[in-house]
């Protein structure tokens, strides 16, 4: 059971490094400049063979939609770290804050899992003493 265990553990390791160079990949200005450069490459390629509207019209859809996706992935990737920035400018400014939830996001789900468990457990324990004033 402990080998599954450390199985399991090896594996969601490796796989959250793999969706963060994912989305550090996705989200970069020369990703997107190659996909262009694909998408466009594509798009001349099909110009000289005979097709109706439709597949034309689909091909400038599904390209765009392809582009799109490395667009929202840059913007998403902006406004995430600009919100985490300013969280964490929150947290280290107040005091009594635990700073263990600085840089949640370079945290792996299993550290994040446990830390959302442990703010359970202080929201239940608050309820339970303002329940009892």
């Amino acid at each position: 059971m402990e080998k599954i265990k450390n199985i399991y553990a090896f594996t969601e390791k490796i796989f959250e490094r793999l969706t963060t160079m994912a989305t550090a990949i996705l989200g970069s200005s020369i990703t997107f400049i190659l996909a262009l450069g694909l998408v466009i490459k594509w798009w001349i390629n099909n110009l000289f063979t005979t097709r109706d509207v439709h597949q034309i019209i689909g091909d400038i859809i599904f390209g765009t939609t392809f582009l799109s996706m490395f667009i929202i992935q840059k913007s998403f990737k902006k406004f995430s770290g600009s919100l985490h920035l300013k969280i964490n400018e929150l947290v280290s400014s107040h005091e009594p804050a635990n700073n263990s939830v600085i840089n949640a996001e370079e945290k792996t789900e299993k550290e994040i899992t446990e830390l959302s468990k442990e703010y359970t457990e202080l929201a239940e324990h608050v309820k339970e003493i303002i329940k009892d004033k």
